[in-house]
């Protein structure tokens, strides 16, 4: 049975503006394959280049977070908004960058049980609140993930990563966006050459 990735339109890479396009293929030129999300969202190309651009200025700089961490906060976020598709295609990059094939479930279910440090249950507790709750965000709650050594900057990056994915998940969960399988496997298995 072939499954639909999207309930909207998927366009065929060569229908897509040129930028677009590159993008995609240099995506699959690294992965091995396409992620669904890339060809979904370019359904509507001005909203696609919007969020790869906002998603590339928090997940690939530099900071005090490691590229694990961001990964965390992101399936986190993303198992608290029953997010297939992000918890699925995040949960594999997480478990590349930890070297960890179980921390991406626990993370997905309940952080506060995973095999992650002290430090990272307090980041992904404010990150859930904003995710969740950010209407609730009191002076304490910035305290604990600064005790915790994260800086201003670091909270800042918490809470726009949690946030964004927040809007990631309601998008992906708007149009159906299904999980590629590949992604199932990845960080789990040996990678094939």
């Amino acid at each position: 049975m072939i499954h639909a990735i999207s309930r909207y339109p998927v366009p065929t890479l060569d229908a897509l503006p040129e930028d677009i396009r590159a993008r995609i293929l240099a995506v699959q030129e690294k992965a091995g394959f396409i992620p669904n999300v890339f060809v979904t969202l370019a359904h509507r190309p001005d909203e696609f280049r919007a969020f790869f651009a906002y998603h590339d200025a928090l997940m690939e700089k530099d900071g005090g977070l490691t590229k694990a961490e961001r990964e965390m906060i992101v399936v986190a976020t993303s198992g608290a908004n029953d997010c297939l598709y992000c918890i699925v295609a995040h949960g594999a990059i997480l478990r590349i960058y930890a070297k960890n094939p179980f921390v991406a479930d626990q993370l997905a279910v309940n952080h506060r049980k995973a095999d992650i440090t002290e430090r990272q249950k307090t980041m992904l507790d404010f990150a859930l609140k904003v995710a969740l709750r950010s209407s609730e965000l009191v002076d304490a709650d910035y305290a604990a993930v600064r005790a915790a050594g994260f800086s201003d900057e670091d909270i800042w990056d918490i809470g726009a990563i949690a946030a964004f994915f927040a809007l990631s998940n309601r998008m992906a969960n708007l149009i159906a966006m299904r999980p590629n399988d590949e992604f199932f496997v990845m960080g789990r298995v040996p990678r094939q050459k």
